[in-house]
């Protein structure tokens, strides 16, 4: 008699975030790498010989990397995905957005 019982539904995590962890780790290499180039970018600048229109595209990069490094660090994951544009039909068995922490 085990046929007539319904088998529970399994519910995949597939648009899960990654962890915060390695979300701050890979905002960390992001910033760094940046912060990187403008060092790079400031030596170049400075120390080695090449004609001012040069000279003048380290320093710009050199000016503005820091302030586009603080906001790639600042943004957080992939927001997720919107399901306003669903019908409220077209997944009753999907677990419910406030719902989707492990152990619910």
């Amino acid at each position: 008699m085990k046929g007539w019982r319904k088998k529970p539904d399994v519910h995949q995590v597939t648009d899960a975030k990654p962890s915060l962890t390695d979300d701050i780790r890979r905002r960390e290499i992001s910033y760094l790498i940046k912060m990187g180039i403008r060092t790079i970018c400031l030596i170049l600048a400075v120390v080695v010989p090449v004609p001012w229109p040069y000279r003048l595209l380290f320093i710009a990069a050199a000016v503005f990397l820091p302030y586009i490094a603080v906001i790639g660090a600042n943004e957080r994951g992939e927001p997720a995905p919107s399901q306003t544009n669903q019908s409220p039909e077209a997944n009753q068995t999907e677990i419910p957005l406030h719902r989707r922490e492990i152990g619910s």
